[in-house]
């Protein structure tokens, strides 16, 4: 599949495109140590002789790290590998005090997988998995001074090797990507599947997922152009930005009559522009060889059986069951099953209130506006699903209307109070009084000849006026279909005297 790199207008080119995602496992310890995991320690203060590479230590494989790597491999339909080992990467940089890092090359643990990914257009996109494979992350550089936080402008650098260690699985895409909105598609999906795997906190602002794109342009029917690689790109507007600019920067030079270097480019979001930071390393360049102080992982099949049946229930799966157990349209259950704390949150409403069709309504619409407007997480949200319900509870027995519920849901993102407590207060509650709703109509009616006679005349659209006259005079707390139905007896029944 095939398609043009968005905001270039040169219809004569294509962009090729594969990811590489880094996700960080939430183990206890690091990947080869008992040093803890945490994020936003002081310093160079989770670290110990081992993940530091001091001379005469012996690194022990995390347990845990493996069943995670394995789930993510399982959920992404990989074939796992009866045998993997370890690779020391040598890898001279000053985030890696080692000077290598134990790394799996070509024996990774799942092979051959594949994502289905949704589009926004309705369309589905299969993205194969090249591999999934283990590793151990390297410190954090801190550029300093200078051309703030550029390496190549910088005064001086500060290295903190706290994340150094941390077990890390790599997820390598086919070049089955065609532009930056299917791979910001991709990026997403992979990250709700990891996430509802529990097995990463997959926080792209702490560095927990991290994605790394590999970039070419050729004409249609070519060969495969020189990819590039794009480093780091830490959120999904960013990778959308950066690799519509590098597609962009491929083409100009190519139209140029210029060639591509095969090289790793650094986007810079705040001038929205890419930057040499390397020549690309080949694998002979990082000098591969078998750690010789770990042992091979040969994982059995009882022991994958065992994973396989430990993993919860995946994003396709739940979508397919949304739709059939509480009947909603297919594009509705695809974003619940897609985001697990709101999938969750929906089952549990719906539960509650018996309205399956109204609680997805209000999730995916005020719920889920709210959170995206304050930035919150589902959990973060002070409105919870018993305040909800009791808030739909409220205008399925007519005490509200649909608009004011919106107001009074709005006062409870706001100050935490229940909806019955906020109509109490406020005097919100919807006037369903038929005797009290019935003498302010007939009084309307009589008071408003004209257009009476205009609706008589068959100007169904008079109603309106009616209607307008009545949450006027109520304050907008008349029962809208009472208020309907008693105009339209009233008008009839001054048509039948008529």
């Amino acid at each position: 599949m095939s398609a043009r790199p968005t905001g270039t207008g040169r219809e004569r080119w294509e962009a090729v495109i594969g990811l590489e995602i880094h996700v960080q496992l939430n183990t206890r310890t690091k990947m080869f140590c008992g040093c803890e995991v945490t994020f936003g320690e002081p310093p160079n203060t989770r670290v110990c002789p081992v993940c530091l590479g001091h001379p005469g230590v012996l690194p022990v494989t995390n347990e845990k790290a493996v069943e995670y790597a394995t789930r993510i491999a399982l959920a992404l339909d990989c074939r796992i590998a009866d045998r993997t080992i370890f690779h020391r990467k040598n890898y001279f940089y000053p985030d890696l005090p080692k000077a290598y890092q134990i790394s799996q090359y070509d024996l990774p643990l799942g092979i051959g997988g594949h994502l289905h990914v949704e589009l926004e257009d309705g369309s589905n996109l299969r993205v194969g998995i090249t591999r999934v494979h283990m590793e151990e992350d390297a410190g954090k550089l801190i550029h300093a001074g200078g051309a703030s936080g550029r390496i190549d402008g910088a005064d001086y650098s500060l290295a903190d090797f706290n994340r150094g260690g941390t077990p890390l699985v790599e997820v390598v895409s086919e070049p089955d990507i065609s532009t930056p909105d299917q791979a910001r598609a991709y990026l997403v999906q992979l990250r709700n599947l990891v996430e509802q795997l529990g097995v990463s906190d997959v926080n792209m602002e702490e560095g927990s997922l991290r994605c790394d794109a590999n970039v070419s342009v050729r004409k249609p029917g070519d060969p495969l152009g020189t990819k590039t690689e794009l480093k780091n790109m830490n959120s999904f507007r960013f990778l959308h930005r950066g690799l519509e600019a590098e597609i962009e920067r491929q083409i100009e030079a190519l139209e140029s009559g210029e060639s591509i270097v095969q090289e790793t480019v650094h986007f810079d979001p705040a001038t929205g522009t890419v930057s040499t930071l390397r020549s690309k390393e080949e694998a002979h360049d990082y000098r591969y060889f078998p750690e010789p102080d770990l042992t091979p992982i040969e994982l059995d099949a009882a022991y994958v059986e065992r994973v396989r049946a430990g993993l919860p229930e995946l994003p396709a799966a739940r979508k397919e069951r949304l739709a059939g157990q509480y009947g909603l349209p297919p594009k509705d259950a695809g974003l619940l099953a897609a985001n697990k704390p709101l999938g969750d949150y929906f089952e549990a409403l719906a539960g509650a209130t018996g309205d399956a069709r109204t609680s997805a309504n209000w999730v995916l619409g005020d719920f889920s506006a709210y959170l995206n407007t304050a930035g919150l997480e589902v959990a973060e949200c002070p409105v919870t699903v018993a305040a909800l319900t009791e808030l739909l509870g409220l205008i399925a027995d007519g005490t509200l209307s649909g608009k004011m519920a919106k107001e009074v849901f709005e006062t409870m993102t706001s100050t935490g109070e229940s909806a019955r407590s906020i109509v109490a207060e406020r005097g919100l509650g919807q006037i369903s009084d038929a005797g009290e709703l019935d003498a302010i109509v007939a009084r309307i009616v009589a008071a408003n000849p004209g257009p009476a006679e205009e609706f008589r005349q068959g100007r169904d659209r008079v109603l309106g006026f009616f209607v307008g006259q009545v949450m006027k005079e109520t304050k907008g707390q008349a029962n809208p279909q009472m208020v309907n139905d008693l105009l339209r007896k009233h008008l009839g029944s001054q048509v039948s005297q008529g």
